[in-house]
C-alpha cells in the first residue's frame, strides 16, 4: 500500500514538515510505502476553468500537478499538510489541489485523505476544514486522530516541542493505516460502492 504526502509549506524543514515526518515511521511500521513531496515552494498557478483537462486527461498547464497526478492515482491515501496563512491554507497548495483534483481522470472513491495543519497560534480549524473539503467532495473517507490534526510552533523546529501535537500525528497515521487496510479488505470482498450517474441541477435556469 502507498501513501502520498504533500508538504504545502515553502519550508522543507519547517513545522509542517515536522508534523508530516512524525507520521512516516508509523506508516512504514505498518508496511505502507510513503513518498513525501514539498510543493509549497513551487511556482504553481491556479485553475482557469478552461475544461481542457476533460479532453486531455490531465491539466493543460504541464507542471508539477501533472507529475503528481500519477502518484496520486497509485496511492491508497493522501496526506496534505499546510501552514496557516491568514486563517487559511497556503495559496500555492490550494492552487495545486484545485487543479490536481479537478483534472484527475481516475476515480478518487475510497482513497483515504488526511489534512495536517501547522500554526503559531490560531487558524487551525479553518485551514483544517478548507483542506478536508477536497476529500469530502471526491468520495474520499477522511482519517481522524484524537483531536484536530495540528501542531503549534512559530520558528522552524518549534513544533517538535508540541508533544500533544506530535502524538496526534502518530495517532492519525495509525488510524489512517487501519482505515486504508480495512478499505482494501472491503474492496476484495464487496468491491467499490456503486455510483449513480452524476445528475447536475442548477437552481437558476
Amino acid at each position: 500500500m502507498k501513501v502520498l504526502m504533500l508538504n504545502g509549506s515553502p519550508h522543507s524543514k519547517g513545522n509542517t514538515a515536522t508534523a508530516l515526518n512524525e507520521m512516516i515511521p508509523i506508516f512504514e511500521a505498518e508496511g505502507i510505502e510513503v513518498e513525501l513531496i514539498t510543493v509549497g515552494n513551487k511556482a504553481i498557478r491556479g485553475c482557469i476553468g478552461c475544461g481542457k483537462c476533460s479532453e486531455l486527461g490531465k491539466c493543460v498547464f504541464d507542471d508539477i500537478v501533472n507529475e503528481i497526478s500519477p502518484k496520486f492515482e497509485a496511492a491508497d491515501g493522501l496526506v496534505v499538510g499546510s501552514p496557516v496563512y491568514y486563517g487559511s491554507a497556503n495559496a500555492t497548495l490550494v492552487a495545486l489541489l484545485t487543479r490536481l483534483f479537478y483534472s484527475a481522470s481516475f476515480s478518487l472513491t475510497m482513497k483515504v485523505g488526511a489534512a495536517v495543519v501547522a500554526t503559531r497560534r490560531a487558524g487551525t480549524t479553518a485551514t483544517f476544514d478548507e483542506l478536508n473539503k477536497f476529500f469530502a467532495i471526491s468520495g474520499m473517507p477522511i482519517a481522524s486522530g484524537q483531536y484536530w490534526n495540528a501542531v503549534h510552533g512559530r520558528a522552524q523546529g518549534e513544533a517538535a516541542q508540541d508533544i500533544e501535537g506530535l502524538q496526534q500525528m502518530r495517532t492519525l497515521a495509525r488510524h489512517m493505516a487501519f482505515l486504508m487496510k480495512s478499505i482494501q479488505l472491503g474492496k476484495q470482498q464487496f468491491g467499490i460502492p456503486e455510483r449513480e450517474p452524476f445528475t447536475p441541477f442548477n437552481f437558476i435556469r
